[in-house]
């Protein structure tokens, strides 16, 4: 076992230990799944009995307390080790289940691309939104960059000898979301990070 793996391993286990005196105190039931992906630590809270629609306040609307509890384990874990997790937490595959409706999204507007050959502007979306964008115009071939600040930071789309202004906001062109399914990133909800 490599040092880096065995340091994501120690990240699991102390985040695990976190999150099962979090849900003991929250008297919830819930069975904890420790992994590696990506070169993260990765932390899953799963059901097997029912115990879903408790656990489901924890995932909280758009996933919000989702990620807030993500941090608190982080800094738990940081506070643990004394470096920074980038650590991974889902919950009743949540986060799964929204990166693959992400990803569909960021693949017709990867069609969209290589059909008409202009650049794509997203919508506005959270880093690991973003994030799951980015690997999938990738794997596509096509060149990817984030632009704009905070809550409007987006993902603009391009061939990959394309040349295109970083100020471009694709607002003359519908977003392949509303396109094709009537849905932006931020109103996918639990059936999805």
């Amino acid at each position: 076992m490599s040092e880096d793996t065995s340091k994501l391993d120690q990240e699991g286990d102390i985040a695990a230990d976190y999150l099962e005196e979090l849900l003991d105190i929250a008297d919830l039931d819930g069975d904890i799944e420790i992994g590696v992906e990506a070169d993260r630590a990765s932390v899953a809270i799963v059901s097997d009995d029912g115990g879903d629609r408790r656990l489901k306040r924890l995932i909280g609307r758009k996933g919000e307390a989702l990620d807030s509890l993500q941090e608190l384990t982080r800094l738990a874990v940081q506070q643990e080790t004394g470096e920074r997790s980038r650590l991974m937490l889902d919950i009743l595959g949540y986060r799964d289940s929204h990166r693959r409706h992400i990803a569909e999204i960021a693949q017709r507007a990867v069609d969209r691309v290589e059909e008409t050959g202009e650049p794509y502007s997203m919508k506005p979306m959270n880093p690991f939104e973003r994030k799951v964008v980015h690997d999938v115009v990738a794997a596509a071939g096509l060149v990817s960059d984030s632009s704009g600040v905070g809550q409007d930071r987006h993902v603009v789309i391009t061939l990959p000898d394309d040349d295109y202004d970083d100020d471009y906001s694709g607002d003359s062109a519908e977003s392949a979301e509303s396109a094709d399914s009537g849905e932006s990133a931020e109103s996918a909800e639990s059936a999805d990070e």
